[in-house]
Protein backbone atom coordinates (compact mmCIF):
# COMPACT_ATOMS: atom_id res chain seq x y z
CA UNK A 1 0.00 0.00 0.00
CA UNK A 2 0.98 3.39 -0.78
CA UNK A 3 0.34 6.73 0.78
CA UNK A 4 -3.17 6.26 -0.12
CA UNK A 5 -5.59 3.77 0.46
CA UNK A 6 -5.87 2.34 -3.28
CA UNK A 7 -2.32 0.69 -4.83
CA UNK A 8 -2.28 3.05 -7.87
CA UNK A 9 -3.25 7.03 -7.49
CA UNK A 10 -3.79 8.82 -10.03
CA UNK A 11 -5.16 12.38 -10.88
CA UNK A 12 -6.53 11.40 -14.18
CA UNK A 13 -10.30 10.77 -14.44
CA UNK A 14 -11.60 7.29 -14.82
CA UNK A 15 -13.32 6.11 -18.04
CA UNK A 16 -16.11 4.42 -15.65
CA UNK A 17 -16.39 8.18 -13.91
CA UNK A 18 -16.77 9.67 -16.90
CA UNK A 19 -19.15 7.76 -18.87
CA UNK A 20 -21.63 8.14 -15.60
CA UNK A 21 -21.20 11.83 -15.60
CA UNK A 22 -22.12 12.03 -19.35
CA UNK A 23 -24.95 9.76 -19.08
CA UNK A 24 -28.65 11.62 -19.33
CA UNK A 25 -30.62 12.22 -16.37
CA UNK A 26 -33.26 9.91 -16.04
CA UNK A 27 -36.13 12.64 -16.31
CA UNK A 28 -37.65 12.23 -19.60
CA UNK A 29 -36.80 15.30 -22.16
CA UNK A 30 -34.18 17.73 -23.07
CA UNK A 31 -32.42 18.69 -19.71
CA UNK A 32 -33.83 21.96 -19.19
CA UNK A 33 -30.24 24.76 -18.73
CA UNK A 34 -31.05 27.17 -15.56
CA UNK A 35 -30.41 30.92 -16.45
CA UNK A 36 -27.67 32.94 -15.54
CA UNK A 37 -25.77 35.73 -15.86
CA UNK A 38 -24.01 37.03 -18.83
CA UNK A 39 -21.34 39.23 -18.71
CA UNK A 40 -20.32 42.09 -21.38
CA UNK A 41 -16.48 42.32 -22.38
CA UNK A 42 -16.02 45.45 -21.00
CA UNK A 43 -17.65 44.01 -17.32
CA UNK A 44 -15.34 40.97 -17.58
CA UNK A 45 -12.06 43.47 -18.12
CA UNK A 46 -12.84 45.76 -15.94
CA UNK A 47 -13.46 42.90 -13.42
CA UNK A 48 -9.74 41.14 -14.70
CA UNK A 49 -8.26 44.58 -13.79
CA UNK A 50 -9.27 45.08 -10.71
CA UNK A 51 -7.73 41.55 -9.39
CA UNK A 52 -4.86 41.87 -10.91
CA UNK A 53 -4.36 45.57 -9.15
CA UNK A 54 -5.21 43.32 -5.82
CA UNK A 55 -2.79 40.55 -6.77
CA UNK A 56 -0.08 43.07 -7.09
CA UNK A 57 -0.40 45.46 -4.27
CA UNK A 58 -0.71 41.93 -1.56
CA UNK A 59 2.97 40.80 -3.57
CA UNK A 60 4.52 44.09 -3.70
CA UNK A 61 3.56 44.24 -0.06
CA UNK A 62 5.26 40.53 0.64
CA UNK A 63 8.14 40.71 -0.90
CA UNK A 64 9.01 44.07 0.51
CA UNK A 65 8.70 43.22 3.78
CA UNK A 66 10.76 40.08 3.49
CA UNK A 67 13.25 42.55 1.57
CA UNK A 68 13.09 45.17 4.71
CA UNK A 69 13.63 42.31 7.10
CA UNK A 70 16.82 40.95 4.89
CA UNK A 71 18.44 44.41 5.17
CA UNK A 72 18.12 45.12 8.89
CA UNK A 73 19.36 41.24 9.91
CA UNK A 74 22.12 41.83 6.68
CA UNK A 75 24.64 43.65 9.54
CA UNK A 76 24.32 41.45 12.28
CA UNK A 77 25.50 38.61 10.05
CA UNK A 78 28.22 40.28 8.91
CA UNK A 79 29.28 41.66 12.92
CA UNK A 80 28.67 37.56 14.24
CA UNK A 81 31.22 36.63 11.26
CA UNK A 82 34.08 34.72 12.65
CA UNK A 83 38.14 32.87 11.27
CA UNK A 84 35.89 29.42 11.29
CA UNK A 85 33.00 30.96 9.38
CA UNK A 86 32.80 30.31 5.75
CA UNK A 87 31.93 28.24 2.76
CA UNK A 88 33.71 24.47 4.65
CA UNK A 89 34.82 23.75 0.80
CA UNK A 90 36.60 26.89 -0.32
CA UNK A 91 38.42 26.59 3.27
CA UNK A 92 39.10 23.19 2.83
CA UNK A 93 40.93 23.78 -0.52
CA UNK A 94 42.63 26.70 1.08
CA UNK A 95 43.70 24.74 4.31
CA UNK A 96 45.32 22.02 2.22
CA UNK A 97 46.90 25.12 -0.02
CA UNK A 98 48.49 26.24 3.28
CA UNK A 99 49.80 23.21 4.69
CA UNK A 100 50.60 20.28 1.40
CA UNK A 101 54.31 21.81 0.65
CA UNK A 102 55.22 21.65 4.29
CA UNK A 103 53.76 17.50 4.11
CA UNK A 104 56.34 15.16 3.06
CA UNK A 105 56.46 11.40 2.70
CA UNK A 106 59.66 9.04 4.54
CA UNK A 107 60.88 6.29 3.36
CA UNK A 108 62.80 4.07 5.74
CA UNK A 109 65.30 1.87 4.62
CA UNK A 110 65.65 -0.47 7.17
CA UNK A 111 69.28 -2.20 8.24
CA UNK A 112 69.91 -5.56 6.47
CA UNK A 113 70.40 -8.75 9.19
CA UNK A 114 73.39 -9.67 7.97
CA UNK A 115 73.41 -12.38 10.23
CA UNK A 116 70.11 -13.81 9.98
CA UNK A 117 70.39 -13.38 6.00
CA UNK A 118 67.52 -11.54 5.90
CA UNK A 119 66.86 -8.15 3.75
CA UNK A 120 64.06 -5.59 5.25
CA UNK A 121 62.07 -3.90 2.90
CA UNK A 122 61.70 -0.50 2.77
CA UNK A 123 58.72 1.38 5.30
CA UNK A 124 56.83 4.29 4.33
CA UNK A 125 55.37 6.95 6.38
CA UNK A 126 54.82 10.85 6.20
CA UNK A 127 56.16 13.97 8.10
CA UNK A 128 55.84 17.31 8.81
CA UNK A 129 58.26 20.84 8.31
CA UNK A 130 58.01 22.36 11.58
CA UNK A 131 60.49 24.39 11.54
CA UNK A 132 63.81 25.95 9.77
CA UNK A 133 66.94 27.30 10.07
CA UNK A 134 68.96 28.66 7.80
CA UNK A 135 70.91 25.73 6.81
CA UNK A 136 68.40 22.76 8.14
CA UNK A 137 64.74 22.20 8.06
CA UNK A 138 62.96 19.58 11.12
CA UNK A 139 60.38 17.25 10.38
CA UNK A 140 57.91 15.68 12.63
CA UNK A 141 57.19 11.88 12.12
CA UNK A 142 56.73 8.83 14.38
CA UNK A 143 58.93 6.82 16.39
CA UNK A 144 57.22 4.04 15.00
CA UNK A 145 57.95 4.96 11.19
CA UNK A 146 61.82 5.60 11.40
CA UNK A 147 62.15 2.22 13.88
CA UNK A 148 64.77 -0.27 12.74
CA UNK A 149 65.87 2.63 10.24
CA UNK A 150 69.55 2.29 8.23
CA UNK A 151 68.47 5.16 5.55
CA UNK A 152 66.52 7.50 5.94
CA UNK A 153 65.42 9.53 2.60
CA UNK A 154 62.48 12.52 2.23
CA UNK A 155 60.23 13.13 -0.95
CA UNK A 156 58.85 16.61 -0.84
CA UNK A 157 56.19 17.56 -2.53
CA UNK A 158 57.50 18.55 -5.50
CA UNK A 159 58.85 14.82 -6.07
CA UNK A 160 62.43 15.76 -4.97
CA UNK A 161 64.04 12.80 -3.22
CA UNK A 162 66.73 14.07 -0.03
CA UNK A 163 68.83 12.16 2.37
CA UNK A 164 67.31 13.05 6.17
CA UNK A 165 68.90 12.47 8.99
CA UNK A 166 67.60 11.21 12.36
CA UNK A 167 68.08 14.03 14.86
CA UNK A 168 65.89 12.74 17.77
CA UNK A 169 63.35 9.59 18.57
CA UNK A 170 60.94 9.15 21.91
CA UNK A 171 59.57 5.22 21.82
CA UNK A 172 57.07 6.63 24.45
CA UNK A 173 55.28 9.27 22.99
CA UNK A 174 55.69 7.69 19.35
CA UNK A 175 57.46 11.27 18.39
CA UNK A 176 60.72 11.56 16.04
CA UNK A 177 62.42 14.46 14.39
CA UNK A 178 64.44 14.29 11.20
CA UNK A 179 66.79 16.90 9.21
CA UNK A 180 67.19 17.70 5.85
CA UNK A 181 68.99 20.50 4.26
CA UNK A 182 67.11 23.64 4.23
CA UNK A 183 67.62 24.78 0.35
CA UNK A 184 64.94 25.40 -1.45
CA UNK A 185 62.79 24.41 1.57
CA UNK A 186 59.70 27.42 1.60
CA UNK A 187 56.68 26.30 3.43
CA UNK A 188 56.73 26.00 7.24
CA UNK A 189 53.67 24.34 8.94
CA UNK A 190 51.64 26.52 11.42
CA UNK A 191 51.18 24.76 14.66
CA UNK A 192 48.03 25.00 16.21
CA UNK A 193 46.42 25.05 19.66
CA UNK A 194 44.80 21.69 20.36
CA UNK A 195 43.61 22.18 23.66
CA UNK A 196 40.80 24.69 21.26
CA UNK A 197 39.39 21.54 19.46
CA UNK A 198 35.75 21.03 19.08
CA UNK A 199 33.95 17.83 18.78
CA UNK A 200 32.85 17.51 15.05
CA UNK A 201 35.39 20.67 13.83
CA UNK A 202 36.11 19.18 10.49
CA UNK A 203 39.67 18.38 10.03
CA UNK A 204 41.86 17.00 6.71
CA UNK A 205 44.60 14.20 7.09
CA UNK A 206 47.53 14.55 4.52
CA UNK A 207 50.57 12.40 4.27
CA UNK A 208 51.49 9.43 2.05
CA UNK A 209 48.46 6.69 2.10
CA UNK A 210 50.18 3.23 0.53
CA UNK A 211 53.04 5.06 -0.94
CA UNK A 212 50.76 7.37 -2.79
CA UNK A 213 51.93 11.12 -1.77
CA UNK A 214 50.08 14.06 -1.38
CA UNK A 215 47.54 12.67 -0.47
CA UNK A 216 45.04 14.77 1.16
CA UNK A 217 41.08 13.21 3.28
CA UNK A 218 38.74 15.09 5.00
CA UNK A 219 36.83 14.39 8.57
CA UNK A 220 35.53 15.68 11.80
CA UNK A 221 37.14 15.50 15.33
CA UNK A 222 35.12 12.43 16.76
CA UNK A 223 36.67 13.32 20.16
CA UNK A 224 39.17 15.29 21.37
CA UNK A 225 41.12 13.64 24.48
CA UNK A 226 40.43 9.77 24.01
CA UNK A 227 43.27 7.75 25.98
CA UNK A 228 44.26 4.55 23.97
CA UNK A 229 46.48 1.75 26.63
CA UNK A 230 49.43 0.90 24.45
CA UNK A 231 52.26 -1.51 24.50
CA UNK A 232 55.38 -0.07 24.14
CA UNK A 233 57.29 -3.62 24.21
CA UNK A 234 54.85 -5.33 21.81
CA UNK A 235 54.25 -7.60 24.32
CA UNK A 236 50.67 -7.50 24.75
CA UNK A 237 50.92 -5.60 28.05
CA UNK A 238 49.63 -2.13 27.96
CA UNK A 239 52.38 -0.04 29.61
CA UNK A 240 51.34 3.35 28.53
CA UNK A 241 48.64 5.28 27.79
CA UNK A 242 48.45 7.81 25.09
CA UNK A 243 46.06 10.61 24.66
CA UNK A 244 44.97 11.08 21.29
CA UNK A 245 42.38 12.93 18.70
CA UNK A 246 39.84 10.97 17.16
CA UNK A 247 39.14 11.37 13.91
CA UNK A 248 37.08 9.80 11.15
CA UNK A 249 39.03 11.16 8.68
CA UNK A 250 40.58 8.19 6.24
CA UNK A 251 43.93 7.38 8.27
CA UNK A 252 45.79 4.69 6.27
CA UNK A 253 49.40 2.90 6.21
CA UNK A 254 51.77 5.56 5.36
CA UNK A 255 49.85 8.35 6.68
CA UNK A 256 52.27 7.67 10.13
CA UNK A 257 53.64 10.99 10.48
CA UNK A 258 51.18 13.13 8.72
CA UNK A 259 49.30 16.32 9.17
CA UNK A 260 45.93 16.26 11.00
CA UNK A 261 44.99 20.15 9.65
CA UNK A 262 42.06 22.55 11.19
CA UNK A 263 40.33 24.61 8.36
CA UNK A 264 42.81 27.48 9.43
CA UNK A 265 45.31 25.80 7.82
CA UNK A 266 46.79 25.14 11.01
CA UNK A 267 48.41 21.99 12.02
CA UNK A 268 46.48 20.39 15.23
CA UNK A 269 47.61 16.84 15.09
CA UNK A 270 50.34 14.28 14.16
CA UNK A 271 48.47 11.15 12.14
CA UNK A 272 49.57 8.42 14.48
CA UNK A 273 47.40 5.08 13.95
CA UNK A 274 44.04 3.65 13.07
CA UNK A 275 41.96 0.89 14.44
CA UNK A 276 41.69 -1.16 11.54
CA UNK A 277 39.34 -4.63 12.27
CA UNK A 278 36.07 -6.16 10.39
CA UNK A 279 33.52 -4.11 11.20
CA UNK A 280 35.06 -0.97 12.52
CA UNK A 281 35.07 2.18 9.97
CA UNK A 282 36.49 5.56 10.82
CA UNK A 283 38.52 5.01 13.96
CA UNK A 284 42.05 7.17 13.26
CA UNK A 285 44.13 8.82 15.89
CA UNK A 286 46.44 11.83 15.62
CA UNK A 287 48.91 12.85 18.86
CA UNK A 288 47.43 16.34 19.95
CA UNK A 289 50.13 19.32 18.74
CA UNK A 290 50.49 20.71 21.87
CA UNK A 291 52.23 17.03 23.40
CA UNK A 292 54.09 16.79 20.14
CA UNK A 293 55.51 20.36 19.66
CA UNK A 294 57.37 19.76 23.01
CA UNK A 295 58.20 16.92 22.51
CA UNK A 296 60.04 17.50 19.50
CA UNK A 297 61.56 20.73 20.51
CA UNK A 298 63.30 18.91 23.12
CA UNK A 299 64.33 16.27 20.80
CA UNK A 300 65.64 18.78 18.38
CA UNK A 301 67.74 20.39 21.04
CA UNK A 302 68.92 17.51 22.97
CA UNK A 303 68.11 14.24 20.70
CA UNK A 304 66.38 12.71 23.77
CA UNK A 305 63.99 13.17 25.74
CA UNK A 306 65.41 13.11 29.71
CA UNK A 307 62.28 11.52 32.21
CA UNK A 308 62.99 10.28 35.63
CA UNK A 309 63.80 6.55 36.55
CA UNK A 310 63.01 4.16 38.73
CA UNK A 311 65.13 0.70 37.78
CA UNK A 312 61.82 -1.71 38.40
CA UNK A 313 60.38 -4.21 35.99
CA UNK A 314 57.08 -5.08 37.27
CA UNK A 315 53.83 -7.05 36.54
CA UNK A 316 50.46 -6.33 37.15
CA UNK A 317 49.10 -7.19 40.52
CA UNK A 318 45.42 -7.68 39.08
CA UNK A 319 45.41 -7.97 35.13
CA UNK A 320 42.23 -9.09 33.74
CA UNK A 321 44.35 -10.09 30.85
CA UNK A 322 47.39 -11.95 32.46
CA UNK A 323 46.43 -12.87 35.59
CA UNK A 324 48.97 -14.16 37.94
CA UNK A 325 48.91 -17.55 38.90
CA UNK A 326 47.49 -18.93 42.35
CA UNK A 327 50.73 -20.23 43.39
CA UNK A 328 52.56 -16.89 42.72
CA UNK A 329 49.89 -15.40 44.62
CA UNK A 330 50.18 -17.25 47.48
CA UNK A 331 54.24 -16.92 47.53
CA UNK A 332 53.47 -12.84 47.87
CA UNK A 333 51.29 -13.38 51.39
CA UNK A 334 49.35 -10.01 50.72
CA UNK A 335 46.67 -9.30 53.37
CA UNK A 336 43.46 -9.74 51.34
CA UNK A 337 42.81 -5.41 51.60
CA UNK A 338 45.36 -4.88 48.78
CA UNK A 339 43.99 -5.82 45.53
CA UNK A 340 46.16 -3.87 43.18
CA UNK A 341 49.60 -2.72 43.05
CA UNK A 342 53.14 -3.37 40.84
CA UNK A 343 54.95 -6.55 41.59
CA UNK A 344 58.53 -6.16 41.18
CA UNK A 345 59.98 -9.28 38.69
CA UNK A 346 63.67 -7.22 39.10
CA UNK A 347 65.64 -4.08 39.80
CA UNK A 348 68.47 -2.49 38.42
CA UNK A 349 70.01 1.32 39.44
CA UNK A 350 67.71 3.26 42.11
CA UNK A 351 65.62 0.70 43.19
CA UNK A 352 68.22 -1.67 44.11
CA UNK A 353 70.38 0.84 45.29
CA UNK A 354 67.07 1.75 47.95
CA UNK A 355 66.96 -2.05 48.55
CA UNK A 356 64.02 -3.45 46.57
CA UNK A 357 63.18 -6.97 45.99
CA UNK A 358 61.92 -9.25 44.00
CA UNK A 359 57.97 -10.30 44.47
CA UNK A 360 57.51 -7.16 46.77
CA UNK A 361 54.43 -5.06 45.73
CA UNK A 362 54.44 -1.44 45.35
CA UNK A 363 51.35 0.44 46.39
CA UNK A 364 52.01 4.24 46.63
CA UNK A 365 54.36 6.67 45.35
CA UNK A 366 54.34 9.44 47.78
CA UNK A 367 51.39 8.49 49.17
CA UNK A 368 49.45 8.23 45.88
CA UNK A 369 47.87 5.18 44.83
CA UNK A 370 49.66 2.85 42.48
CA UNK A 371 47.49 0.42 40.82
CA UNK A 372 49.22 -1.30 37.98
CA UNK A 373 52.98 -0.77 35.87
CA UNK A 374 51.09 1.76 33.58
CA UNK A 375 50.26 4.27 36.45
CA UNK A 376 53.36 3.33 37.92
CA UNK A 377 55.74 4.67 35.00
CA UNK A 378 52.82 7.27 34.46
CA UNK A 379 53.31 8.68 37.80
CA UNK A 380 57.39 8.48 37.65
CA UNK A 381 57.23 10.71 33.65
CA UNK A 382 53.74 12.84 34.80
CA UNK A 383 55.42 13.72 38.83
CA UNK A 384 58.56 13.69 39.61
CA UNK A 385 61.70 15.09 38.38
CA UNK A 386 65.09 13.87 37.58
CA UNK A 387 67.43 13.75 41.10
CA UNK A 388 63.89 13.78 43.15
CA UNK A 389 63.29 11.74 46.19
CA UNK A 390 60.28 9.44 46.00
CA UNK A 391 58.75 7.71 48.95
CA UNK A 392 57.60 4.47 48.15
CA UNK A 393 55.10 2.32 50.19
CA UNK A 394 55.26 -1.74 49.33
CA UNK A 395 54.43 -4.89 50.81
CA UNK A 396 57.21 -7.55 51.49
CA UNK A 397 55.84 -10.92 52.49
CA UNK A 398 52.19 -9.15 53.58
CA UNK A 399 54.68 -6.80 55.65
CA UNK A 400 53.77 -2.71 54.53
CA UNK A 401 57.18 -0.90 54.73
CA UNK A 402 58.28 2.16 53.46
CA UNK A 403 61.72 3.76 51.39
CA UNK A 404 62.73 6.75 49.50
CA UNK A 405 64.48 6.34 46.07
CA UNK A 406 66.78 9.39 44.60
CA UNK A 407 65.83 9.08 40.81
CA UNK A 408 68.20 8.94 38.10
CA UNK A 409 68.32 10.17 34.51
CA UNK A 410 66.26 7.10 32.35
CA UNK A 411 69.52 5.44 30.18
CA UNK A 412 68.89 5.60 26.38
CA UNK A 413 67.89 2.39 25.12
Amino acid sequence: MGLFDDDFYSTKVSRRRERKALKPSSTRGWPVRKPRLSLSTLQISAISSLISAVVAVLLFSLVSGQLGHETTATPAMIQNVTPSSGDPYDRIIQAAAMVRPAVVSIINHKEDNKELNILNESALGSGVIYKKTDAKAFIITNNHVIDGAGKLEVVTVDGETRPATLVGTDRVSDIAVLSIDAEGIHTVAQIGDSSKLRLGETVIAIGNPLGLGDTLTSGIVSYTERKIPVSLNQDGVYDWEQEVIQTDAAINEGNSGGALVDLNGQVIGINTMKISDTGVEGLGFAIPANHVLKTANELAEKGRIARSYLGVYSVDLNNPYIPLAEEQLEKLNLPDSIKDGAVVLDVVGPAKEAGLKFNDVITKFNSEPITSTLSLRKYLYDNTEIGAQLKITFYRNGIMKEVSVTLQEKPQE
